[in-house]
Formats: structure tokens, C-alpha cells, sequence
């Protein structure tokens, strides 16, 4: 499923961004931010994927293509831009690792595991959390099975956005801190980002938030999140 979008604003001629949600969320998720980056200009493909249900490696050769898809059917294709929330993030980064995207952009990451959790590791035993994360939430991980980890460094133009509130004291509890309550602060860069930056909010909300929006549109325009 998907929701395509587009308008007359400031971006790049025919450029178009896939947004990716993160773990057992919807696309509805990332409806603020796909409203904010269409009333900028540009094309947005909105993909909603079963991420419970699959594992990191399923979940990139689903959602990813599709994506592509949308942005290269709507007439000529200019670059094509990522923004992701957590899982999505590494699907990207998952997908690259063995595709190539001629028409690549810039890709936005908001709190992905880049360098897993600890909090999969610490809590993976819990009653229920198989069934709320599913196959790729055992994967995001610092273990040995962890997938971030086994993924290289950024060859491409990446913004990460971290956070560094929560609402999650139990979760919070296992992580370095500062941490969003799902992931730290530190865990969240890659080798080879062009910027990083951190703002004050939690895992859950960040990508619906002004500031985050903006940086992300930002960073799209021109590779930096400024000052």
C-alpha cells in the first residue's frame, strides 16, 4: 500500500521521496511529514509495509522497490530521496548493500539503529516481545544476528536525525544514555554520514514533530542540516 503525492513548491524538478515508517508502525506515522515535503515541491511515495511480520532482509525487497517504483512511474524521474524512521532506515541501508539506484538522492534517517540496540539484547526475552516486533526486531540487535551491524558504512549522502527525550523509563533502563527510548544517541551514526544532529524529542513522535520536519526538508535541499 502507498499514498502518492505532489505539488508545486520549491524542490528539484520531478524529484521524489519514498518515506519509509519504522517498526510496527503505518504510513499514517509519516503523514505529516509527507504533507510538509509535498507542500515543499515534492513528490512523495508513502510505503506502508508489514514490518511485524518479515525479516530485515524480506522487508528491504518489498519496500524499497516499491517505492522506486512510484517515484519512476509518475512521468521522468529526477532523484529520488529516502526519508525513513528507524526500521525504515536500515531497510535502506539493507537494500543498497546489494542494489544499485541510479537516480539516488539524499536520504534522512530519524532515529534508525544504525549500530543496533541494546535493548533487543536486554529484552528480547520478555513475554510479548516476539509478537510486537516480530522477525526484524530481533534483528536490530548488538549481537551477533544483528543486521545493522553486518551492513557497511554510508556511500551515499545521509542525514541522521537523533533523539534524546523518552517515554519509556523500563526501555530507557538497558540503554546508554542520552537515548530516545528505543535507541541511544550514539547508536544511531554511521560511518560515512554528511551530518548529524540531535533534537529534544522521543522515538515515537520525533518524525511528526516541526523541528525534525524541517531539518529533514532541509537536508534534502542541500546536504546540511545547518547551524
Amino acid at each position: 500500500m502507498f499514498v502518492l503525492l505532489g505539488c508545486c513548491g520549491l524542490a528539484m524538478a520531478n524529484d521524489c521521496v519514498v518515506l519509509l515508517h519504522g517498526l510496527a508502525r503505518t504510513s499514517v506515522s509519516m503523514s505529516k511529514m509527507q504533507r510538509a515535503l509535498s507542500e515543499e515541491g515534492y513528490r512523495t511515495a508513502n510505503i506502508d509495509y508489514p514490518s511485524r511480520y518479515y525479516t530485515v532482509e524480506e522487508l528491504a525487497r518489498m519496500a524499497v522497490p516499491e517505492g522506486l517504483q512510484k517515484c519512476r512511474e509518475d512521468g521522468e524521474a529526477g532523484r529520488i530521496h529516502f526519508v525513513a524512521h528507524s526500521l525504515g532506515g536500515i531497510l535502506v541501508r539493507q537494500y543498497l548493500s546489494s542494489n544499485d539506484i541510479p537516480e539516488l538522492g539524499r536520504v534522512v534517517m530519524l532515529g534508525p539503529p544504525n549500530q543496533g540496540s541494546a535493548a533487543v539484547d536486554k529484552l528480547a526475552g520478555m513475554p510479548g516481545f516476539d509478537w510486537l516486533n516480530g522477525p526484524a526486531g530481533q534483528q536490530l540487535g548488538k549481537g551477533e544476528d544483528s543486521v545493522p551491524l553486518k551492513l557497511g558504512p554510508a556511500t551515499f549522502e545521509l542525514g541522521v536525525i537523533a533523539a534524546s527525550r523518552t517515554i519509556d523509563p523500563i526501555t530507557s533502563a538497558v540503554l546508554e544514555n542520552p537515548d530516545d527510548g528505543r535507541v541511544s544517541v550514539e547508536d544511531t551514526k554511521l560511518e560515512g554520514m554528511t551530518d548529524f544532529v540531535v533534537v529534544k524529542h522521543s522515538h515515537a513522535f520525533m518524525m511528526r514533530m516541526r523541528q525534525p520536519i524541517d531539518l529533514t526538508i532541509r537536508f534534502l535541499e542541500t546536504g546540511s542540516f545547518g547551524d
